[in-house]
């Protein structure tokens, strides 16, 4: 296979993917942050269960764009794909900016989450391939604090502007980065290793690249992968959809609210990092499977409303948890296969758990919904943190004609 590149260019491709990672990171907060006003501004005609359902939008998208990911990814190159997508985010984010009703402002969080579907996956398996082995849960982590650095921007820019402003800055300010990212990409980024390698080549009776992950040594690591993707995801999306709003109904104010979200993104920014750090160098299994269990108890003690000063403390571990981990999982995946299946593996994984995106937002909107006491957000929440950890633990080494000398390495 071709060698990695230089460090001057593994650097180069860090920085441009983590701006990319930070435009999907942003756009995840953004909408959560954003939930509170919009429910709020009544000529928009939003209530809590409409919320939930375009919260919910933003994921199916995702599956849709993360499965045409998996699907493309040998034939188109990442290189372009990752620009197709953050291309289409970008426009999305224009019109959510515009939108004069909520009925299309979901229409076009669709459109955003079919764009973030393809770029999430598609950057993930990009920068595997563009790194040494050694790197490589290092690297995906680096990439993705810059999901984290986006996700903070945006409660940060809440607190700032939605006090006495429009949510729709919130939106245009989204887009705006792509400005500058998609012309330096399209040209300073170099395609794949592993895509010139192929030329682009499919086998027949590919399935949309699912036959290979279903293949006999390769189908167990590929079905527990997407249950925990499904955990981590659902984690992801329900909290950062509702967590201003589940704090704002425990008694905290709207700027104490979002300054609580920006600590949770900050502790997630330095768990993927310092986590990928340590994957490296004892194995990312029991790594993944401890930030999963972190974001659980933290969710379980914050449910006893402990001081603020706790309470903080609390996010910033739980974000390692509740964000963090499903990050940490996408470099287990991208880690734990071959090269020629890394692409896929990671798109179909992203794409079947975006079910549990689709899952989180409306979780969230039935218990608010429901009357019960705001510490069950809390109780329900830690269930796939808890169930996430033991899948992790669970999965087992890929035993398969595609496993190469590398992939075994880091499988074991």
């Amino acid at each position: 296979m071709t060698a990695p590149p230089a460090r001057a260019t593994e650097r180069l491709v860090l920085v441009l993917s983590a701006g990319f990672a930070a435009l999907e990171g942003y756009d995840l907060a953004c909408y959560g942050v954003t939930v509170p006003s919009l429910l709020a501004d009544r000529g928009f005609g939003a209530d809590k269960a409409a919320a939930g359902t375009v919260g919910s939008l933003v994921a199916i998208g995702m599956l849709l764009g993360a499965a045409i990911c998996a699907a493309t990814i040998r034939r188109a190159g990442s290189r372009r794909l990752l620009i197709g997508g953050a291309g289409l985010f970008s426009l999305g984010m224009l019109v959510c900016a515009i939108a004069p009703t909520f009925a299309l402002f979901g229409a076009a969080r669709l459109a955003v989450g079919v764009g973030l579907g393809i770029v999430l996956p598609t950057v993930t398996a990009y920068v595997a391939d563009l790194s040494a082995p050694e790197r490589r849960a290092r690297n995906v982590g680096i990439m993705m604090s810059g999901y984290a650095a986006g996700a903070l921007l945006a409660p940060l820019l809440g607190a700032a502007l939605l006090t006495g402003g429009s949510w729709r800055w919130i939106y245009v300010i989204g887009a705006a980065p792509a400005i500058v990212l998609l012309p330096l990409a399209i040209r300073m980024l170099p395609e794949s290793p592993v895509h010139e390698e192929s030329g682009g080549a499919v086998a027949r009776g590919d399935l949309l690249g699912l036959r290979p992950l279903l293949a006999p040594g390769v189908r167990g690591a590929t079905l527990l992968f997407w249950a925990i993707s499904f955990c981590g995801l659902l984690l992801v999306f329900g909290i950062s959809t509702w967590l201003p709003t589940i704090m704002q109904t425990a008694g905290y104010s709207l700027g104490s609210s979002l300054l609580q979200t920006a600590a949770l993104w900050v502790g997630a920014g330095v768990g993927m990092v310092l986590g990928g750090r340590i994957a490296d160098r004892v194995g990312i299994k029991p790594v993944v499977a401890v930030a999963f269990l972190a974001g659980a108890a933290s969710l379980l003690v914050m449910s006893a409303r402990p001081a603020l000063g706790v309470l903080f403390l609390l996010m910033f571990v739980g974000g390692l948890g509740l964000i963090g981990s499903q990050v940490l999982t996408n470099a287990y995946i991208v880690g734990h296969h071959p090269p020629e299946l890394r692409g896929r593996a990671i798109g179909w994984a992203l794409s079947i758990g975006r079910l549990g995106a689709i899952a989180g937002p409306l979780v969230g909107a039935a218990i608010l919904s429901s009357g019960l006491g705001v510490a069950w957000n809390f109780y329900l929440f830690a269930v796939p943190g808890i169930v996430g950890a033991l899948l992790a633990l669970a999965v087992p080494a890929i035993r398969s004609r595609a496993a190469t000398p590398d992939s075994a390495r880091v499988t074991a």
